[in-house]
């Protein structure tokens, strides 16, 4: 066996631009609704090809927020797919709305675009929709679903920075797309998000209200302290640290999805050779994931994947779980809405059977070589 290594599952990659960006921020004295937020906005805006883009505190309070904004609220369904992170539903329970739950498809484990139509009601306004591990949703069938019922299309892009469907980024395939850039995703800015939409008036208001629905920021005020409120807000802002590390950070992603890429590939083709794991369908077509990576274990290991993971950890292998378990069958959504084992039995098996890999800008090639033969090892032991 080779020397031990440490391969941590996700470490974010910042040096001295991100440091003196920090630095220049601090030294200006503006912390928030500064020039570096609206900059932040337009390079990201550009580097996807959106027309607007508005940075909020998270990718979760980006949610929140469009549904607020579009006025979704109690006695409101939205569809959530089951197999995703539980800030996709809070989003819309936060909102006052019921979050409607459709199971994942095999191959991807996408939401079940063939199921979604099933699932609309006379209360349902809106589809989210979740690029799972940075997969490409369907959204040719999601669209059309949602234009016959006349329904919103939320994306929540959380780890599909670089996602493309058709040659077009993901976030903008819907009405809106929502983005994380907390440390271990494609890109970070420490904390925080932002969201991409088509819609001027809809940009404009989401700016508004992220920011209490004050009329006017400290930059705008003739009088300091002058200001007025002409909606109800939140305090959703992006700081200006954030945002300055945010703008470092874009000018490097190309570089860092070339080596997220590349690792993937490695990883994935000496993975494929083992029979004892199952992997998920990727890109093809004009479509292209964002290259997340995970492995699904043969039920009759799935019981024996703690094992699996102290393996790996043992070999100096960081991995996760995406997820542990699907939204509905957290404790806080089955106790309110009564689901059951078996309710959702796409996403139980993913969430029972998965193991996330790393495969981020951080490691090389060579890394994904050792992870390969770590899995190996780890298996043989346990099979």
């Amino acid at each position: 066996m080779e020397e031990l290594r440490n391969i941590p599952f996700g470490k974010p990659v910042m040096g001295e631009p991100e440091q003196a960006a920090v630095l220049q921020v601090m030294a200006g004295g503006i912390l928030v609704h500064g020039p570096k937020t609206e900059e932040f906005e337009q390079s990201f805006a550009a580097w996807t090809g959106a027309p607007h883009a508005v940075a909020v505190s998270s990718c979760t309070a980006g949610m929140h927020l469009v549904y607020f904004a579009l006025g979704i609220g109690a006695g409101d369904e939205v569809i959530v797919p089951a197999q995703t992170h539980a800030a996709t539903a809070h989003a819309v329970e936060l909102a006052g709305a019921r979050a409607v739950f459709v199971d994942a498809e095999n191959a991807t484990g996408n939401i079940d675009v063939d199921a979604i139509a099933a699932a609309v009601t006379p209360r349902t306004r809106a589809i989210a929709v979740v690029h799972y591990l940075g997969v490409p949703v369907d959204m040719e069938t999601v669209n059309a679903v949602a234009r016959h019922h006349g329904l919103l299309v939320v994306e929540d892009c959380a780890l599909a920075v670089g996602t493309r469907i058709g040659g077009q980024h993901a976030g903008l395939s819907g009405d809106v797309g929502c983005f994380s850039f907390y440390p271990v995703k494609h890109m970070t800015t420490a904390e925080g998000g932002i969201v991409l939409t088509r819609d001027a008036a809809l940009a404009q208001k989401l700016k508004l209200l992220r920011a209490f629905g004050v009329d006017r920021h400290m930059g705008q005020r003739a009088t300091p302290g002058e200001y007025d409120v002409v909606a109800l807000g939140f305090n959703y802002r992006m700081s200006e640290i954030e945002a300055a590390i945010g703008i470092e950070q874009v000018k490097r992603l190309d570089g860092f999805l070339a080596r997220r890429r590349a690792n993937y590939r490695v990883l994935r083709a000496a993975l494929a050779r083992l029979k004892s794991v199952e992997l998920f369908s990727t890109d093809g077509g004009e479509s292209e994931s964002a290259y997340c990576l995970s492995m699904l274990l043969p039920e009759e290991l799935a019981e024996r994947r703690k094992d699996t993971i102290a393996s790996l950890k043992a070999q100096g292998v960081g991995t996760s779980i995406y997820y542990p378990r699907p939204v509905p069958a957290m404790t806080y959504y089955r106790e309110k809405y009564g689901t059951r084992p078996g309710d959702f039995p796409v996403a139980e098996r993913i969430s029972r059977c998965s193991i996330a890999l790393p495969v981020g800008p951080h490691l090389a090639e060579d890394d994904m070589s050792y992870i390969a033969a770590a899995i190996e090892r780890s298996l043989a032991q346990l099979g």
